[in-house]
C-alpha cells in the first residue's frame, strides 16, 4: 500500500484539471442525487466558532444529512453501493486495485465509484470526487461536493508533485466560483466563503493557522451570475506608479489598471522563443533567449521565424498552394497579442523596433537575476548565492547593462526581474541543476530584488514599472516585506483550467496590494491515450479558463488587481525532454528522462493538466509539424484561434 505522503503527493495527477464538459450530457448517471440541491446544513448540524481557527461543523443528524447530500458526498458513503452500475462494475471486477491506479483513467464512472468507496485522507478524497463529478458533467452535484470540502474539511492539506503544500479547501471555493460563473443556469451563488491560512507562503504546514468562513450556497438568478464591470470613468484615483508613458493607477475601490500613453492596457502577452528542431541549449547548439533574433537558415538575409514562418493549413508537413506565408509577428498581431516577454542578452534591436512599429508589439524586458546561474557567474551545481557579494555585483552589472541598453527604446513596457527564482534549491534533490539558491535564502533574495529595483528606477528616465517574476505565491509574505520598491507582483502559475482562483487574487490583494501580472501560464497540447485533436481541444479550454479568470479579475471586475498575462508559449520547443543523448532535440518527446532515477516519466512532471502530466515540448499555441521544415512551418492549434477570438474582442 502507498504511504499517505505518497498519496498526497500524487493528488495533483487527478485533482486539478478541469476540462470543458458538456453540461447537458453527463458521462454517467447519478442514481442518488440527494434530496436537496443546496443542502441546508443548519438543519443537520451546528457551525461553531465561525471566523476563528477553532471552526468546526458538528453533525447532529447524520442520516438526514446523508439523504440530503446524495451519493459520493460526505457523509453519504453508502448509497453508491446501491447503484446498479456500481454493482455491475464491482461484480465484473472492474473496480479492483488501488484507487490511485485509477487516477488518470478516462473511464470516469469507474473512477467515481472507486474513489467514492476508498479509504483516503477525507479532504483529498472529497475534493477528488468533486473533480470527477465535474469532469463527468454533473455540475450541480460537483458544486455540492466541493462545498462539502469547505464545510467538513477546510483544513485538509495535500502535496504537489514538487513536494509543496496544496490546500483543497480554498481551491474548492475557487472551483465553485468558477463553475457558477461558467454555468449560470445552475442558479447558485456562493456567498461569504473564505478560508484564510496564516503562514501559508512557506513550505512548512506545521505553522499554518486556518481561519474559516464557510459562507453559504444560495439560489441566484442566472443573470446575476454574469460578471458585470464597474464604471471606473468617474472613480477617484488614489495612487499612481510609473511615468508619463507607462503608469499604474489604483482606484478608490482598490482596483489596479495599467495604462500606456494614458489609455488602459491589458497585457495580452506571449513567451516567444522559436527554437529550431534539433537544437538545444543543453548541448550548446542554441542560446534560446537570443538565437531566434538572428537565425537565417535559408540564407536570404531575413530573420526566419518573425518574418518567414508559414501556416500549414492542411497539416500535411509540406508547402501547398493554399498554405499562407506570413511570419510570426503577423500571426501574433492577428491573434491580438500586444506584448512579448524577453530577456535582454544579445538582442537584435532593429528587429524589436520593427515588431513595435509595424506590428504593435511591446516588450517585457527581463534579467534572470541569477536563475540558472545566468548573470551571476556562480557555479551551476552550487547555484547563485544571494549572500555572496561577488555574485550580487555580477548580477547588478547585468541589470545595469540591460537598462542602459534599452532605456531609450520606446517599445519597453516594463522591467522584469528573475524567473521563479524562489523555486531554485541549488543542489536540492528535486531542483538540482536550477543554478539558484533563492529558495533557501529568501530574505537575502527578496532584499536583493528590491535593491535592483531601486537601481533601475535611478537609471530609467521614463520610470517604467518594475516587476518580479515569482514562482506562484511561494514567499509572498517575504516579497511584501522586503520588496516595497517593486511595482508589480509577477508570477509564473499553473493551477488548472479554472484559472488561478478567487483565493489567488484575494491573497495577493490583501498581502501586498500590488497589481498582478501572470508572467507565465500554459498547457500542453498532448494527452496520453487521446487523439491530438482531443488534446488540442483540452489545451484551448484550459487557456480559455485561465484568460477569462485574468480578465474577470482585471480593473472593474472581481478583485480587480490583474493587469494581464503571458502565455507560455507561442511555438513548441523540442529540446525540453527526452532521453539523454544528443539527438533528443530532434524528437517531439512525450516522455521525459529522469536523470536521478534513470527512468522515463510519463511527462516532465505531474500537475494540473489534461491527463495529469506536463509535456514541456508541447506547450505551443503553434506546432512545428513533423519538424522537417523547422523553424518555418506553423500548425496553428485551436488555442491560437481561441485567443484570436477573445483578444480581438477585448476579452
Amino acid at each position: 500500500m502507498l504511504s499517505v505522503a505518497k498519496h498526497l503527493k500524487l493528488v495533483f495527477i487527478l485533482c486539478l484539471f478541469l476540462p470543458t464538459v458538456a453540461y447537458t450530457a453527463p458521462a454517467f448517471k447519478i442514481y442518488d442525487k440527494g434530496t436537496e440541491t443546496i443542502i441546508n446544513y443548519e438543519s443537520y448540524g451546528d457551525f461553531i466558532y465561525i471566523g476563528t481557527e477553532r471552526y468546526a461543523y458538528h453533525i447532529r443528524d447524520s442520516i438526514g444529512l446523508s439523504r440530503a447530500a446524495g451519493e459520493g458526498i460526505y457523509p453519504n458513503e453508502q448509497s453508491v453501493l446501491n447503484s446498479p452500475d456500481y454493482q455491475q462494475l464491482f461484480s465484473l471486477g472492474k473496480l479492483k486495485g488501488n484507487h490511485w491506479d485509477f487516477a488518470n483513467s478516462y473511464d470516469l464512472q469507474s473512477v467515481f465509484y472507486k474513489w467514492a468507496t476508498c479509504q483516503e485522507e477525507p479532504g483529498v478524497k472529497q475534493f477528488t470526487i468533486a473533480q470527477i463529478l465535474e469532469k463527468a458533467g454533473h455540475i450541480e452535484h460537483a458544486i455540492k461536493a466541493y462545498y462539502a470540502v469547505v464545510v467538513h474539511f477546510p483544513k485538509s492539506v495535500g502535496y504537489t508533485f514538487w513536494g509543496t503544500p496544496w490546500y483543497p479547501g480554498p481551491v474548492a471555493i475557487d472551483k465553485i466560483y468558477y463553475l457558477t460563473r461558467k454555468y449560470p443556469k445552475v442558479g447558485m451563488e456562493l456567498v461569504g466563503a473564505r478560508i484564510r491560512i496564516g503562514n501559508k507562503f512557506d513550505d512548512d504546514v506545521t505553522n499554518d493557522v486556518f481561519i474559516i468562513h464557510p459562507g453559504k450556497l444560495v439560489k441566484c438568478p442566472s443573470r446575476d451570475l454574469v460578471p458585470k464591470r464597474a464604471d471606473l470613468s468617474g472613480m477617484k484615483i488614489i495612487k499612481k506608479v510609473g511615468g508619463d508613458k507607462v503608469e499604474l493607477v489604483q482606484f478608490e475601490n482598490r482596483h489596479w489598471q495599467l495604462r500606456v500613453n494614458g489609455k488602459p492596457y491589458l497585457v495580452k502577452g506571449i513567451s516567444y522563443s522559436p527554437t529550431k528542431v534539433g537544437l538545444s541549449p543543453d548541448n550548446g547548439t542554441v542560446v534560446t533567449h537570443k538565437d531566434w533574433m538572428f537565425d537565417d537558415y535559408n540564407y536570404d538575409g531575413i530573420v526566419d521565424s518573425p518574418y518567414q514562418s508559414w501556416v500549414d493549413m492542411n497539416n500535411n508537413n509540406r508547402p501547398d498552394f493554399e498554405d499562407r506565408a506570413c511570419g510570426d509577428f503577423q500571426l501574433l498581431q492577428e491573434m491580438g497579442a500586444n506584448t512579448i516577454r524577453l530577456y535582454h542578452h544579445g538582442y537584435n534591436k532593429q528587429l524589436l523596433r520593427d515588431g513595435y512599429e509595424e506590428f504593435g508589439l511591446v516588450y517585457l524586458m527581463g534579467d534572470f537575476l541569477g536563475m540558472y546561474a545566468v548573470g551571476s557567474g556562480a557555479n551551476w551545481g552550487y547555484g547563485t548565492d544571494y549572500t555572496n557579494e561577488e555574485d550580487k555585483k555580477s548580477m547588478l552589472e547585468s541589470v545595469i547593462e540591460m537598462v542602459l541598453e534599452y532605456r531609450d527604446e520606446p517599445y519597453i513596457l516594463m522591467w522584469v526581474l528573475g524567473n521563479e527564482n524562489n523555486y531554485g534549491r541549488g543542489q536540492d534533490e528535486i531542483y538540482q541543476g536550477q543554478g539558484c539558491r533563492a529558495y533557501e535564502q529568501p530574505e537575502a533574495y527578496y532584499k536583493f530584488v528590491n535593491e535592483v529595483a531601486k537601481m533601475i528606477k535611478e537609471l530609467d528616465p521614463y520610470d517604467r514599472p518594475v516587476a518580479i517574476c515569482n514562482g506562484d505565491l511561494l514567499y509572498l509574505d517575504k516579497f511584501t516585506r522586503y520588496c516595497p520598491d517593486v511595482d508589480v507582483f509577477g508570477t509564473n502559475s499553473y493551477r488548472g483550467a479554472h484559472g488561478f482562483g478567487y483565493s489567488f487574487w484575494k491573497e495577493v490583494s490583501e498581502e501586498c496590494d500590488k497589481p498582478v501580472l501572470i508572467t507565465e501560464y500554459g498547457c500542453p497540447a498532448y494527452m496520453d491515450g487521446k487523439t491530438l485533436e482531443e488534446a488540442e481541444e483540452a489545451q484551448a479550454e484550459y487557456h480559455r479558463g485561465c484568460w477569462e479568470d485574468i480578465y474577470y479579475d482585471s480593473a472593474g471586475y472581481g478583485i480587480g488587481n490583474a493587469i494581464g498575462g503571458v502565455v507560455f508559449s507561442f511555438v513548441d520547443e523540442w529540446w525540453k525532454a527526452g532521453p539523454p543523448y544528443l539527438s533528443a532535440p530532434a524528437v517531439h518527446d512525450t516522455k521525459a528522462y529522469d536523470f536521478k532515477t534513470k527512468k522515463y516519466l510519463q511527462g516532465n512532471s505531474a500537475g494540473p493538466f489534461p491527463d495529469g502530466w506536463m509535456y514541456e515540448e508541447w506547450l505551443g499555441l503553434c506546432g512545428q509539424g513533423d519538424g522537417a521544415l523547422s523553424p518555418f512551418l506553423r500548425h496553428l492549434r485551436k488555442a491560437y484561434y481561441m485567443y484570436k477570438d477573445l483578444w480581438n474582442r477585448s476579452l
